[in-house]
């Protein structure tokens, strides 16, 4: 494994939050079960607690918590999908902390193709949370010397490296009723 991803990985399981690329843009990520940790990503960003936040994993077995009850037929949706920049709405049925999913009923979670995210999900040992580097309503970072300029003094780690190709966020798709919320 690559030290800066080892770093980055343990930045994330002692409380920290990191920035780091992703397919298409630059993102903020911390433990998604680490109450502190989600409290300073909504307070980086300025972003209200009630939207909720993405989670990203290395593959889906990552996100068996949240789909082991869930037939074959919608893990077979999701595959089908993964990995890639498709996120899906599903029930959280409480198994994720309330900043996570928000007001929601569903949690967004996607599996990534971005090789640096894989490889800092698996290290990690699960998922994290993939909400885009910015203040709300302002742009998303494009590059680790931007992250450092305008969110450096708020970030425990910033993991260098290219965004991927994707010209456009994730789709979002509400796994129960298949309606696109974005993309």
């Amino acid at each position: 494994m690559r030290w800066p991803i080892y770093k980055a990985s343990n930045v994330l399981q002692t409380s920290g939050v990191i920035a780091y690329p992703t397919e298409t843009v630059w993102g903020l990520g911390c433990d998604p079960f680490n109450e502190s940790a989600l409290e300073r990503v909504i307070q980086i960003k300025r972003r209200d607690a009630h939207k909720g936040l993405i989670l990203v994993a290395a593959n889906i077995e990552q996100f068996d918590f949240l789909l082991h009850d869930q037939d074959e037929a919608v893990i077979e949706k999701l595959n089908a999908s993964w990995p890639g920049a498709v996120t899906w709405l599903v029930p959280h049925k409480n198994r994720v902390p309330k900043l996570v999913h928000g007001q929601f009923d569903t949690v967004a979670i996607r599996v990534s193709s971005h090789p640096m995210v894989q490889q800092l999900c698996k290290a990690f040992g699960g998922p994290i949370v993939s909400t885009s580097a910015n203040f709300s309503g302002k742009p998303t970072v494009k590059s680790a010397i931007q992250a450092k300029c305008v969110l450096g003094p708020y970030l425990d780690f910033i993991l260098s490296g290219p965004t991927g190709l994707a010209n456009a966020p994730s789709r979002i798709i509400d796994m129960e009723t298949g309606r696109v919320i974005r993309g």
